[in-house]
Protein backbone atom coordinates (compact mmCIF):
# COMPACT_ATOMS: atom_id res chain seq x y z
CA UNK A 1 0.00 0.00 0.00
CA UNK A 2 1.81 3.45 -0.67
CA UNK A 3 2.46 5.40 2.24
CA UNK A 4 1.76 9.31 2.44
CA UNK A 5 5.29 9.76 3.01
CA UNK A 6 5.56 8.00 -0.45
CA UNK A 7 3.97 11.08 -1.97
CA UNK A 8 5.86 13.74 -2.96
CA UNK A 9 5.22 17.64 -4.57
CA UNK A 10 2.56 16.21 -7.58
CA UNK A 11 0.50 14.08 -5.73
CA UNK A 12 1.86 10.74 -6.38
CA UNK A 13 4.45 7.92 -5.40
CA UNK A 14 7.94 9.84 -5.91
CA UNK A 15 10.67 8.00 -7.69
CA UNK A 16 12.31 6.73 -5.00
CA UNK A 17 10.15 4.82 -4.01
CA UNK A 18 9.37 2.73 -6.85
CA UNK A 19 12.94 1.58 -6.43
CA UNK A 20 11.96 1.02 -2.84
CA UNK A 21 9.22 -1.63 -3.89
CA UNK A 22 11.45 -2.67 -6.53
CA UNK A 23 13.81 -3.99 -4.06
CA UNK A 24 11.07 -5.45 -2.17
CA UNK A 25 10.36 -7.84 -5.01
CA UNK A 26 14.00 -8.31 -5.87
CA UNK A 27 14.55 -9.35 -1.99
CA UNK A 28 11.43 -11.46 -2.52
CA UNK A 29 12.47 -13.61 -5.61
CA UNK A 30 16.00 -14.21 -3.91
CA UNK A 31 14.63 -15.72 -0.72
CA UNK A 32 12.15 -18.04 -3.11
CA UNK A 33 15.85 -18.97 -4.61
CA UNK A 34 17.25 -19.69 -1.21
CA UNK A 35 19.08 -15.79 -1.02
CA UNK A 36 17.84 -13.29 1.05
CA UNK A 37 19.17 -12.09 4.49
CA UNK A 38 19.34 -15.67 5.89
CA UNK A 39 21.58 -16.63 3.33
CA UNK A 40 23.90 -13.86 3.65
CA UNK A 41 23.76 -14.70 7.88
CA UNK A 42 24.13 -18.29 7.05
CA UNK A 43 26.75 -17.82 4.34
CA UNK A 44 28.37 -14.47 4.35
CA UNK A 45 27.84 -14.69 0.77
CA UNK A 46 25.12 -12.68 -1.06
CA UNK A 47 23.24 -11.07 -4.23
CA UNK A 48 24.18 -7.31 -5.32
CA UNK A 49 21.55 -5.43 -7.69
CA UNK A 50 24.17 -4.28 -10.11
CA UNK A 51 22.29 -2.61 -13.02
CA UNK A 52 18.38 -1.23 -12.85
CA UNK A 53 16.22 0.00 -15.07
CA UNK A 54 12.66 1.27 -14.39
CA UNK A 55 9.68 2.69 -16.56
CA UNK A 56 7.60 4.80 -14.54
CA UNK A 57 4.01 3.91 -16.61
CA UNK A 58 1.48 5.91 -14.43
CA UNK A 59 1.41 7.92 -11.84
CA UNK A 60 0.47 5.93 -8.53
CA UNK A 61 -1.73 7.75 -5.54
CA UNK A 62 -1.69 7.58 -1.95
CA UNK A 63 -3.30 3.97 -0.50
CA UNK A 64 -2.94 2.36 -3.47
CA UNK A 65 -2.08 -1.66 -2.44
CA UNK A 66 0.45 -2.68 -5.17
CA UNK A 67 1.74 -5.69 -6.53
CA UNK A 68 4.42 -7.47 -8.44
CA UNK A 69 5.48 -10.29 -10.59
CA UNK A 70 8.52 -11.31 -11.95
CA UNK A 71 9.85 -13.05 -14.56
CA UNK A 72 13.60 -14.37 -14.94
CA UNK A 73 14.61 -13.96 -18.47
CA UNK A 74 18.18 -15.55 -17.87
CA UNK A 75 20.80 -16.63 -15.58
CA UNK A 76 23.95 -18.27 -15.68
CA UNK A 77 26.36 -19.53 -12.45
CA UNK A 78 27.22 -15.74 -10.97
CA UNK A 79 23.99 -13.49 -12.33
CA UNK A 80 20.31 -13.26 -12.86
CA UNK A 81 18.61 -11.38 -15.18
CA UNK A 82 15.03 -9.98 -13.59
CA UNK A 83 12.14 -9.02 -14.94
CA UNK A 84 9.47 -7.08 -11.93
CA UNK A 85 6.26 -5.63 -13.12
CA UNK A 86 4.14 -3.37 -10.70
CA UNK A 87 0.29 -3.80 -10.82
CA UNK A 88 -2.83 -2.03 -9.51
CA UNK A 89 -5.96 -3.83 -9.53
CA UNK A 90 -4.15 -6.98 -10.28
CA UNK A 91 -4.03 -6.16 -14.12
CA UNK A 92 -3.06 -2.16 -14.23
CA UNK A 93 0.53 -1.99 -15.09
CA UNK A 94 1.78 1.37 -13.23
CA UNK A 95 5.79 0.60 -14.08
CA UNK A 96 8.41 -2.26 -14.82
CA UNK A 97 12.22 -2.60 -14.14
CA UNK A 98 15.02 -4.69 -15.40
CA UNK A 99 17.67 -6.21 -12.98
CA UNK A 100 20.45 -7.93 -13.32
CA UNK A 101 22.01 -9.27 -9.68
CA UNK A 102 25.38 -10.71 -9.13
CA UNK A 103 26.05 -13.23 -6.56
CA UNK A 104 28.99 -12.04 -4.34
CA UNK A 105 30.67 -14.47 -1.68
CA UNK A 106 31.86 -12.96 1.57
CA UNK A 107 34.85 -10.91 0.12
CA UNK A 108 32.77 -9.71 -1.43
CA UNK A 109 33.78 -10.79 -5.40
CA UNK A 110 32.32 -11.86 -7.74
CA UNK A 111 31.65 -15.80 -7.25
CA UNK A 112 29.03 -18.78 -8.76
CA UNK A 113 26.03 -19.14 -6.89
CA UNK A 114 25.45 -23.12 -4.70
CA UNK A 115 23.99 -25.67 -6.98
CA UNK A 116 20.97 -25.16 -4.37
CA UNK A 117 20.36 -21.34 -6.08
CA UNK A 118 21.28 -22.75 -9.93
CA UNK A 119 18.40 -25.40 -9.85
CA UNK A 120 15.59 -23.23 -8.09
CA UNK A 121 17.03 -21.13 -11.31
CA UNK A 122 16.77 -23.63 -13.60
CA UNK A 123 13.41 -24.84 -12.60
CA UNK A 124 12.13 -21.33 -12.36
CA UNK A 125 13.52 -20.22 -15.95
CA UNK A 126 12.19 -23.70 -17.57
CA UNK A 127 9.39 -22.39 -16.66
CA UNK A 128 9.44 -18.48 -17.31
CA UNK A 129 11.33 -19.08 -20.94
CA UNK A 130 7.96 -19.49 -22.97
CA UNK A 131 6.58 -16.63 -21.53
CA UNK A 132 7.01 -13.78 -23.73
CA UNK A 133 9.74 -10.86 -23.49
CA UNK A 134 8.20 -7.95 -21.72
CA UNK A 135 7.53 -5.58 -24.00
CA UNK A 136 10.51 -2.65 -22.14
CA UNK A 137 12.93 -5.70 -21.20
CA UNK A 138 16.02 -4.79 -22.92
CA UNK A 139 15.59 -1.26 -23.41
CA UNK A 140 18.38 1.32 -23.13
CA UNK A 141 17.91 5.23 -22.27
CA UNK A 142 17.82 7.86 -25.36
CA UNK A 143 16.53 10.54 -26.72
Amino acid sequence: MVKPEWIDYNGHMTEAYYVLTFGFATDEFQRLVGGGEAYRDRTGSSIYTVEAHINYLREVKEGTPLNFSTQLLNFDDRRMHLFHTMLVDDDIIVATTEVVALHVDAEPRVAPMPADIIEKLRAIHTDHKNIPLPRNAGRSISL
